[in-house]
């Protein structure tokens, strides 16, 4: 494995583990692949196992101001609804989770090239890497929860999650695909500022 790889991290489904994650926090506990269709209206997304099973999925609503996406496990049932909070000066998300729990992501995360990303409602904390496509995601005592990586190119958004704590995998999925949102919305901002829609 080049230099270039294991600095990007990402991985397919029925690979080994990343030998720098590896090296850096110990083999994950469970990974999953997350794949958008990004070429249909709606952006529909399946969240799989490694072994190529649907264990999640997401879909937002085609025609929504709020950006509204609900995601549900392989049975249907109910994991996360993110939403946007319109107005607002930056892209700020609502994520509510079945249990209760929510908390606010936004995209002041994707401004620099390495971010750190408070996650106050949590106490976790998001560090990233925009330029290498790697984010890890820690927990209020500073232990890796997750580690997230994406394909750098691709006609898909495809996505890597080596989890370590499955206790909190709902929330890793809901905090992956509003990450998504914002580096989405983030890139098509920039488009329409160099003029190209």
């Amino acid at each position: 494995m080049g230099v270039f790889s294991k600095r990007l991290r990402y991985r397919e489904e029925g690979e080994k583990a990343n030998v720098y994650n590896v090296e850096s926090f110990g083999e994950p506990a469970r990974s999953l692949f997350l794949s958008t269709d990004v070429i249909k209206i709606g952006m529909k997304t399946d969240i799989t196992d490694s072994d190529g099973n649907v264990v999640y999925h997401s879909e937002r609503k085609t025609v929504s101001i709020h950006d509204k996406t609900e995601i549900v496990d392989s049975d249907g049932k109910p994991v996360a609804h993110i939403e946007k909070v319109i107005p607002s000066l930056r892209d700020l998300y609502i994520v509510k989770l079945a249990d209760g729990t929510s908390f606010e992501f936004a995209s002041e995360l994707l401004h620099v090239v390495n971010e750190v990303y408070n996650i106050s409602e949590l106490g976790w904390q998001l560090r990233g890497r925009l330029a290498t496509w790697n984010f890890q995601i820690y927990d209020e005592d500073g232990q890796v929860i997750a580690v997230i990586s994406e394909k750098a190119v691709s006609i898909h958004d495809k996505y890597c999650i080596d989890i370590y704590n499955t206790e909190h995998e709902s929330a890793i999925i809901a905090i992956l695909i509003a990450l998504q949102h914002a580096i989405r919305n983030r890139k098509k901002r920039a488009r329409m500022s160099a003029g190209r829609i």
